[in-house]
């Protein structure tokens, strides 16, 4: 099996009346343009742990997710792609909805587990898969130091020099790979996290879990209400950019990213000058949870 994944990642650089006013240098790393469904950090995250499954043997994926899991579909999608089993146990209550059935168009089993079920991946993991040799875990979101080596990679790809280095977290696991990455080829860049969760302080451990030699800045201010949750503000924030830019974002990660950036701009954060670098993780298929919100 080859992992030749051909895709095509630019930096584009973002026009904005608000940089512009500022002094303020703004780029895209357009990793939404990866895939339609293994897109952005999703890839950079399984890419090695597939190269490990592979590796051992392993053509039984098993991951876990929320039933919105961008994650979860991306997993279903590589998983069809490369020739991989997969299966995935989404916490909650059994639900249908269209991030799932195209999980299942792509071949992926899907099983709804307590919540309480949920807390323990490893032990569930254990529980349906310990008498199963060709089964290989996948955390939640991929948090892994595979996928560190995977965002490590976004990194060595800059063909721009910045001072900044802003990324949407859920985990932690590509804030980690951009950081050390940075340390090797960006070394005066500040890496930044925005976490999309109320409480995102704890993102701060799960990266030196992984990394404990970085630095990171996180602005723990732009979660909107906690994950998956929005404000007319923020809505109104994806609207414009959307029309303003043809670049499409979503409220839950992307969405409260770029307006992360925007209003850090707007308060001074940066001094004149500096180059800004957003990474686009992609998920757009996030959208399609809260569409009735546009």
């Amino acid at each position: 099996m080859e992992f030749n994944f051909d895709f095509f990642s630019p930096e584009q650089s973002l026009i904005s009346p608000l940089g512009e006013e500022k002094g303020i240098k703004i780029f895209i790393k357009r990793d939404d343009m990866i895939h339609p469904y293994i897109s952005g950090n999703k890839w950079r995250k399984l890419k090695y742990l597939l190269i490990k499954a592979r590796d051992q043997n392993k053509n039984h994926l098993v991951t876990f997710g929320g039933n919105w899991s961008n994650h979860i579909l991306a997993t279903a999608a590589a998983a069809a792609q490369f020739k991989f089993k997969s299966t995935a146990y989404i916490r909650g209550e059994k639900v249908d909805n269209s991030i799932l059935s195209l999980c299942k168009l792509f071949g992926m089993n899907i099983h709804f587990v307590t919540r309480d079920e949920y807390k323990n991946k490893e032990e569930l993991f254990q529980k349906y898969h310990d008498n199963d040799p060709s089964s290989f875990f996948i955390n939640e979101g991929g948090y892994s130091i595979e996928a560190v080596k995977g965002c490590e990679e976004i990194i060595s790809e800059l063909t721009e020099r910045y001072d900044h280095i802003f990324a949407a977290c859920g985990t932690g696991a590509t804030l980690a790979g951009l950081a050390k990455g940075a340390s090797k080829f960006q070394p005066n860049a500040h890496i930044h996290g925005i976490p999309v969760l109320k409480g995102g302080d704890f993102i701060e451990t799960a990266v030196h879990n992984l990394c404990p030699e970085v630095k990171i800045n996180l602005h723990t201010d732009y979660h909107f209400g906690g994950y998956a949750k929005t404000k007319p503000e923020l809505i109104e924030f994806i609207k414009n950019f959307c029309k303003d830019t043809g670049i499409l974002i979503e409220p839950v990660y992307t969405g409260k990213l770029f307006f992360a950036v925007m209003d850090l701009i707007s308060k001074n954060h940066f001094k004149k000058g500096e180059h800004i670098l957003i990474l686009h993780s992609g998920g757009l298929t996030g959208f399609l949870g809260q569409q009735a919100k546009f």
